[in-house]
C-alpha cells in the first residue's frame, strides 16, 4: 500500500509540475496567473489533506475530470480504497493470538486481584471468624485499630504472582480450549451449543489455573487470616514448606476446585452470552458500527452482570476454602460440616462487590490488551447460512 500511495504522491507532483511550467512558459495575463495560482493551491491542499501522512488506511487519487482541460477536479470514480477493514496483527488461532490472550490474563487477574486485596482480606476474616469480624465495615475498622493501615495490604505479594499465574492459563487455555472444541464440533453445532462450548472450555482451563494459583492462594489465606503467622511471602513459603512440605500448598486445590472452576464456568458463559444479549437487544445498533470505546463498555456492563452471578454460584466453597487453609490438620468435609449451610454464606455481600467489580474490570483489561495489540475479535455469534438453510429460514 505504501508503493502505491507513493506512487500516486509522486504522479500528483508530477501534474502539477506541468501546469506550473505550461502556465508560466505561457506567460500569463495576471487574471489568469491569479486563476491559476488558486487551483494550484487548492490541489496542493487536497494532495495533502488525502495523503497516506493523515490517514494510512485511507488514500485517495484525483485525475481531471473527462470536461476539465485546464484544472483538475475530482473524479469519484477514481477512488482508491486502501484499506477498508482494520488490519490484525496476528491470525485468530495463531500461537501468537494465544500467547497475547494469555498476557491479557496475566494482566487483568493480577493486577485486579492485587487492587481489592483490602477487601479480600475483610471478606476472608469475616468467613473465618464470624463472631469477631460481624460486617464488612465492622471488619475493615477493627482491623486497622488492631494492626494498623499497612495490614490492609497483607498478602498482596502472593495474590499478584498467584492471579497472574492463574489468568495466564485461564484466559489463554479458554481461547485455546473454545477453538480445539469449535473445530471438533464444526460451524453448525458450534452455534447451537456455543453455550456448552463456553462451559466446557472455560472448565478445562481453570482446572489448569487452579494448579498455577493453589500454592499462592495457601500462603496468602494464612497471612490474612493467622495474625503472628507470617506477614510476607518471603517468610511463609519456606514455612509451609518445611512444615507440611509441598502437599501443604495443594491441600485446598479440591476446595479450589470446587470454588473456581463453577466461578469461571459462570463467568465465561454468562460473560459471553450477556454480551451477544446487550448487542442484540440493547444497544442500538450493530457491534460492527460501534467505536472501540463503546464496545468496551458493553465488555465492563456483561462483566458485572457475569461478576454477580459467579460471586453466588461460587461462595460456599468459598468460603470452605477460607476456612480449611486457617484451621491446620482439616478437611474439606469437616469444614463443611462445622459450618452448615448458613455459615458457608458468611460474607456474601462483600465478595459480591469484589467480585462483581473485580469481573467486569477484568474483562475490561482483557479486551483493552486484545485493542492494543490489534487481536481478532470476533463479533457475537450469528448463525451459520448452511443452517439458516436447513431450518427453511432462507431460501
Amino acid at each position: 500500500m505504501r508503493r502505491t500511495v507513493a506512487d500516486l504522491a509522486f504522479s500528483r507532483f508530477f501534474t502539477i509540475s506541468i501546469e506550473i511550467q505550461s502556465h508560466v512558459t505561457a506567460d500569463p495575463s495576471p487574471k489568469e496567473a491569479r486563476r491559476f495560482q488558486g487551483t494550484m493551491y487548492s490541489s496542493i491542499f487536497q494532495s495533502a489533506k488525502n495523503g497516506h501522512f493523515v490517514n494510512p488506511f485511507h488514500a485517495k487519487c484525483e485525475a481531471r475530470g473527462s470536461n476539465d482541460t485546464k484544472g483538475l477536479s475530482v473524479n469519484p470514480t477514481r477512488t482508491i480504497q486502501a484499506a477498508s477493514t482494520e488490519e490484525h496483527s496476528c491470525e485468530f488461532g495463531s500461537t501468537k493470538y494465544f500467547a497475547l490472550c494469555a498476557f491479557g490474563g496475566v494482566l487483568s487477574c493480577g493486577i485486579t486481584h492485587t487492587a481489592v486485596v483490602p477487601l479480600d482480606l475483610v471478606k476472608c476474616r469475616i468467613q473465618v471468624d464470624a463472631a469477631k469480624y460481624k460486617n464488612i465495615f465492622h471488619g475493615f475498622k477493627l482491623t486497622v485499630a488492631e494492626e494498623g493501615m499497612r495490614a490492609l495490604g497483607k498478602g498482596w505479594a502472593p495474590t499478584f504472582i498467584g492471579y497472574s499465574m492463574q489468568g495466564l492459563c485461564k484466559f489463554g487455555f479458554y481461547e485455546v480450549f473454545k477453538d480445539v472444541y469449535s473445530k471438533l464440533l464444526g460451524e453448525e453445532n458450534t452455534f447451537l451449543w456455543r453455550t456448552s462450548l463456553y462451559l466446557a472450555a472455560s472448565a478445562s482451563a481453570e482446572f489448569f489455573a487452579d494448579i498455577a494459583l493453589c500454592p499462592m492462594e495457601a500462603i496468602k489465606v494464612r497471612i490474612q487470616t493467622q495474625p503472628g503467622w507470617s506477614n510476607t511471602l518471603r517468610e511463609g513459603f519456606p514455612r509451609i514448606l518445611k512444615d507440611e512440605g509441598m502437599t501443604g500448598f495443594y491441600k485446598g486445590l479440591v476446595p479450589l476446585w470446587a470454588r473456581q472452576i463453577p466461578y469461571t464456568m459462570m463467568k465465561f458463559a454468562c460473560f459471553e452470552r450477556t454480551v451477544e444479549a446487550l448487542y442484540k437487544f440493547v444497544v442500538p445498533k450493530p457491534r460492527s458500527e460501534c467505536s472501540k470505546g463503546e464496545q468496551l463498555v458493553v465488555t465492563f456492563a456483561a462483566g458485572y452482570i457475569a461478576g454477580v452471578f459467579c460471586a453466588v454460584v461460587s461462595h460456599p466453597a468459598d468460603t470452605i476454602v477460607s476456612k480449611l487453609n486457617q484451621a491446620k490438620g482439616s478437611n474439606f468435609i469437616d469444614v463443611a460440616k462445622s459450618l452448615g449451610l448458613m455459615g458457608m454464606w458468611k460474607g456474601l455481600g462483600p465478595r459480591i462487590i469484589m467480585i462483581g467489580t473485580l469481573t467486569a474490570l477484568q474483562w475490561f483489561i482483557y479486551d483493552s490488551v486484545k485493542v492494543f495489540f490489534r487481536l481478532p475479535r470476533p463479533p457475537p455469534p450469528e448463525m451459520p447460512e448452511s443452517l439458516k438453510r436447513k431450518l427453511g429460514l432462507v431460501q
